[in-house]
């Protein structure tokens, strides 16, 4: 039962200064409504999970990080092997979003953990990762 069109991706909070939460959303009509997100996505062939990360937050939310800390993987479905990588990204360095066609609408937006875990209890997340990923986060020993 495996996928073999299924990739790795990678999933990263972002926490500012200020403990702020890098939180991306945007309209996802076929799912009804506009759902929050983390910055993340699929590996590219040669890359890896840190990579992956490091690249979706500088494409998707135009924000590069030095202190990376993993929060884990886990099976992104039963029916492959595939994998999302988690990961908290400090010492952020603010630039500009590198969007692609597809992500034009992506709006950046920065949340109090309170705030998120709450868009998380009340189902605003799209994908499971960035929900699994924030409460890892959250318990995660915070290093500034």
């Amino acid at each position: 039962m495996n996928d073999g069109s299924m990739r790795d991706a990678s999933v990263v909070v972002a926490r500012d200064q200020n403990s702020l939460i890098a939180i991306l959303s945007a309209d996802f009509p076929t799912h009804g409504s506009e759902y929050l997100f983390l910055p993340g996505g699929r590996r590219e062939n040669g890359e890896t999970p840190l990579d992956c990360a490091r690249r979706e937050l500088r494409e998707e939310a135009g924000v590069t990080a030095e202190r990376w800390s993993p929060l884990g993987s886990h099976a992104i479905t039963l029916s492959s092997t595939a994998r999302v990588h988690l990961f908290e990204a400090r010492g952020l360095t603010l630039g500009l979003q590198e969007l692609t066609s597809t992500e034009q609408d992506f709006k950046l937006t920065w949340w109090p953990m309170h705030d998120a875990l709450k868009a998380v209890r009340e189902g605003r997340f799209l994908l499971p990762a960035g929900p699994l990923a924030l409460l890892l986060a959250e318990n995660h020993p915070t290093r500034g």
